[in-house]
């Protein structure tokens, strides 16, 4: 985005603020919760419902542990696996056989 229409773009923004009476200190303070907010969900199911982690497990996840799935498959935090390597690539333009009957031999 060039200068002039982030400038133009902030104008906008800060005029409907006045118009509706939202001060840049309440914009702050609302996406500061928003990220402690964020923060603080350690357990998230697969339609959205979030647990932090204190108090009584909600009835969700005691349902979910209870069928036998382990808590730990719905923390939000838990180690990622390495995405499967791929093999290097072979250049085949420099192969002594490309093109010969020897190429072509299916291993047994």
């Amino acid at each position: 985005m060039d200068e002039r229409k982030r400038d133009s773009m902030i104008a906008y923004l800060r005029r409907r603020m006045a118009q509706v009476g939202i001060k840049a200190a309440d914009l702050a303070a609302a996406l500061a919760e928003d990220r402690r907010r964020a923060k603080a969900v350690r357990f998230r199911s697969a339609f959205g419902e979030t647990w932090d982690g204190q108090g009584a497990m909600p009835q969700w996840l005691s349902n979910a542990v209870s069928a036998g799935q382990s808590a730990e498959h719905f923390a939000i935090d838990k180690p990622v696996k390495p995405a499967r390597q791929e093999r290097p690539k072979v250049d085949w333009s420099k192969d002594p056989f490309a093109g010969s009957r020897l190429a072509n031999i299916q291993p047994q």
